[in-house]
């Protein structure tokens, strides 16, 4: 069963539609709150999300962007109720699928959100949306990740990541033995295009240590090199 996160702030709204998605099948979470609805899209896995523009302390657009950037690709379904294309095509360029104006009808959101379905299905001969042909795991050292389910396993044992630890270390293991420099993380990972902010970077760094290194102090894997930056490695021996 697909699971949709819905976030008005007009109950009537999240009660039309609730109605309509579980009558169709959907599981559907709600939330009145701009920013208990991104929490929300951060800490659960949904198939779908629906948002207003016009939220409580954090607005759908702001929702968007910041759900992009931290590289989460849930489609997302904005509605507006102003009649101007300039919510519309702002949602559109920072991340959205699609964008509907209220009043709207149930059935259009369906069918909207059916049409994004058939635009993210696979190629034929898959049998499952959304199923990937399987990778191999990124292994080096006793550290696996499966990138598919977004799952790192260290000396064997299931570890917890953020969202941008979890890219951070992606992006080191795919670039062994390269030092990389502060400056190209804060770009690759961040999307900054400015220096000045490598403290952000120490600190993620600092935070990946603590859960990959036996002794973070003296890591093994994500070493230090002074005056340029960092190197993943194969531990030695």
């Amino acid at each position: 069963m697909k699971k949709v996160l819905v976030v008005d702030d007009e109950p009537s709204i999240l009660t039309l539609l609730s109605f309509n998605l579980e009558k169709d099948g959907y599981e559907v979470m709600t939330a009145e709150d701009g920013a208990v609805g991104y929490e929300l899209a951060l800490s659960n896995q949904f198939d779908f999300i629906i948002l207003d523009v016009m939220l409580p302390n954090m607005d759908g657009l702001e929702i968007t962007k910041s759900l992009r950037r931290e590289k989460i690709d849930t489609p997302i379904l904005i509605l507006t109720a102003k009649d101007d294309q300039v919510d519309k095509i702002i949602g559109l360029e920072i991340g959205a699928d699609d964008y509907l104006t209220k009043p709207f009808s149930p059935r259009e959101v369906l069918a909207r959100m059916k049409a994004i379905f058939r635009r993210l299905k696979p190629a034929p001969g898959k049998s499952e949306e959304f199923i990937e042909t399987p990778k191999a795991p990124l292994t080096i050292g006793e550290i696996s990740i499966d990138e598919q389910n977004y799952e790192v396993r260290v000396r064997g044992q299931k570890i917890e990541l953020t969202p941008k630890e979890f890219e951070l270390l992606v992006y080191f293991i795919k670039r062994k033995d390269r030092v990389i420099d502060r400056d190209t993380l804060l770009d690759r990972i961040w999307n900054y295009d400015f220096a000045g902010q490598s403290r952000i970077v120490d600190v993620h760094v600092s935070h990946l240590r603590d859960k990959i290194e036996i002794d973070p102090k003296r890591p093994a894997y994500l070493v230090t090199v002074r005056g340029f930056g960092y190197r993943f490695q194969e531990p030695k021996k």
